[in-house]
């Protein structure tokens, strides 16, 4: 049986909105090559899919399983980056890209319910949200910083910043799965 092991828990969501926050602007780039259908069918698969994760809610909302779907979110996004680097700016990328967020996306309800009733008392929530904000608002300002000092070196197309940026976001999905095993351990059966 596992148990999340709240200050780890905390520094991995912490990292965590630091990699949402820094990845904000990359979506506009990498998706650029996509038709406004897409969206539109990924929205109803996404709708789907996360219909579907809430039937198996009596199943799923406990730490094993919160443990898990939260490896594969994360490796899902580490496999969508390391395909970018091997493959940038082709319609292909940008569809796999696409689908990989989407799938991280349908699984989004079921991570903030799971981590709401695992983590139980207002204390840890309150830390909890605040440093998943704090994390958010120190990406979004790395990111800003880090464009504009590559811009100061000369990198001033999109793309070639974009694609610059995935090796910070590489190293810091890394931590973050480092993080996750950290942020649970094995209690008696």
């Amino acid at each position: 049986m596992l148990k999340i092991v709240p200050e780890w828990f905390i520094r991995y969501k912490f990292l965590n909105s630091l990699f949402l926050g820094l990845s904000v602007g990359v979506i506009f780039v990498l998706y650029r090559p996509l038709e406004p259908s897409i969206y539109s069918i990924g929205g109803v698969f996404l709708a789907l899919g996360i219909l579907l994760i809430a039937r198996f809610y009596h199943t799923i909302l406990n730490a094993e399983w919160f443990f898990r779907i939260s490896l594969l979110v994360e490796f899902v996004l580490l496999l969508a980056m390391l395909f970018f680097l091997k493959h940038p700016y082709t319609y292909q990328t940008a569809l796999i890209i696409y689908i990989g967020y989407q799938i991280t996306f349908v699984f989004g309800s079921y991570l903030v319910r799971a981590e709401t009733l695992l983590l139980k008392t207002d204390e840890l929530l309150t830390r909890l949200d605040t440093a998943k904000q704090l994390g958010y608002l120190l990406g979004m300002g790395v990111s800003y910083l880090f464009y504009k000092i590559i811009e100061h070196f000369g990198v001033t197309d999109n793309q070639a910043q974009v694609y610059d940026l995935h090796f910070l976001l590489v190293f810091i999905e890394i931590v973050v799965i480092v993080l996750i095993f950290k942020s649970f351990r094995k209690v008696g059966t």
